[in-house]
């Protein structure tokens, strides 16, 4: 059991929905190379990424509530500060040792894979500190400005993570910003069948028209002219994606559980199933495994697989042996901090 209690209904539905989010984050990197061959698992991966990254974004922004500003964000910008140098320096270790993949541009500029997340992260609590003085309304206007403007830079989206820290930040503002006493009021039992149809019938439209958007619309990790659109009016497909994410992010939650079980203590541990999954994924990607992954049933396996390893890197175990490198401490950084603040307060006097 974890020690932190749980305080309050709305943090056990988040805690349960970042559960079924680092399910569908495993599940969706897994199925990945089999996208091209199978189209139930196209069909199951645009389902995903229809809502899984902006509902990620979302939780985060919700349980950055209460550590944004003062010692406890400093504390919580500087952990994610050092999660990104450590997983950023052992990936690209592993590819150049392991895996010997050729032609990779490693550079602490540029995330690796999932490492992303960690570098949008502190865009995402540095961009609303800078807005604190805005309405909650202003900032989320403000965002998606930003976020449908950044495609029309002439640059790589992937540097330092830029596009996709301004795309995904109305996700992270609205979940800072979010009334989990409301969504109650609207988490009716025909309100989930509803949305839950809806969530369906989405995934029905996409399997049965076989619908295929650009992976760079939905990672968000380009700029319009990366995705060979050079329109004017490019923007316009950036406003009416973040319309079907937000469908189909909404009718998602209709899935998720209110009361405490074991999901919400699985949901404490999600960074550790997001930081380590990576290398499980990559040692698949280069192993026979996918050979021999002819048809739906085989491809299943898989997705079973994904699963399971979901919840045993939940584990309290893996916890146990792994938190001085996903949990560094940073309890020095701080103290040096402190210490630093305090000499030049001082010297100030004089």
């Amino acid at each position: 059991m974890s020690a932190n209690p749980i305080q309050a209904p709305g943090e056990t539905f988040f805690l349960n929905l970042r559960f079924l989010l680092i399910l569908c984050v495993f599940v969706g990197n897994a199925i990945e190379p089999l996208i091209t061959r199978l189209d139930s698992m196209h069909s199951l991966y645009m389902w995903i990424f229809t809502f899984h990254m902006p509902l990620f974004v979302f939780v985060t922004g919700y349980f950055a509530k209460h550590n944004l500003t003062g010692e406890a964000g400093r504390k919580i910008l500087l952990q994610i500060s050092f999660q990104y140098i450590i997983f950023q320096t052992l990936y690209s270790l592993m590819d150049v040792t392991v895996f010997q993949v050729k032609n990779i541009h490693h550079s602490f500029f540029a995330p690796y894979l999932l490492i992303w997340f960690l570098a949008s992260h502190i865009g995402w609590r540095l961009l609303l500190l800078m807005m604190h003085k805005c309405s909650a309304v202003q900032q989320l206007a403000i965002s998606i400005t930003l976020g449908v403007l950044v495609g029309y830079l002439q640059m790589d989206g992937t540097w330092l993570s830029i596009s996709r820290t301004f795309v995904f930040l109305p996700f992270f503002i609205a979940g800072y910003h979010f009334s989990f006493e409301k969504l109650e009021q609207m988490l009716t039992i025909k309100a989930r069948r509803f949305a839950l149809s809806i969530s369906l019938l989405l995934f029905a439209v996409i399997l049965l028209s076989g619908a295929d958007i650009a992976p760079g619309w939905l990672y968000g990790n380009m700029t319009y002219g990366q995705l060979d659109h050079h329109e004017w009016y490019a923007g316009i497909y950036r406003l009416c994606l973040y319309l079907l994410q937000i469908i189909a992010g909404a009718a998602f939650l209709s899935i998720v559980p209110q009361g405490a079980s074991l999901l919400t203590e699985y949901g404490r541990r999600t960074l550790y199933v997001f930081l380590l999954h990576g290398f499980i994924i990559r040692f698949a990607a280069v192993s026979p495994l996918y050979q021999y992954i002819q048809n739906d049933w085989t491809a299943l396996i898989v997705v079973i697989g994904a699963i399971v390893l979901t919840m045993m890197l939940s584990q309290t175990v893996v916890r146990k042996w792994t938190s001085p490198v996903i949990e560094p401490s940073v309890q020095w950084a701080l103290a040096m901090q402190r210490r630093a603040f305090g000499y030049i307060g001082a010297t100030g006097k004089h």
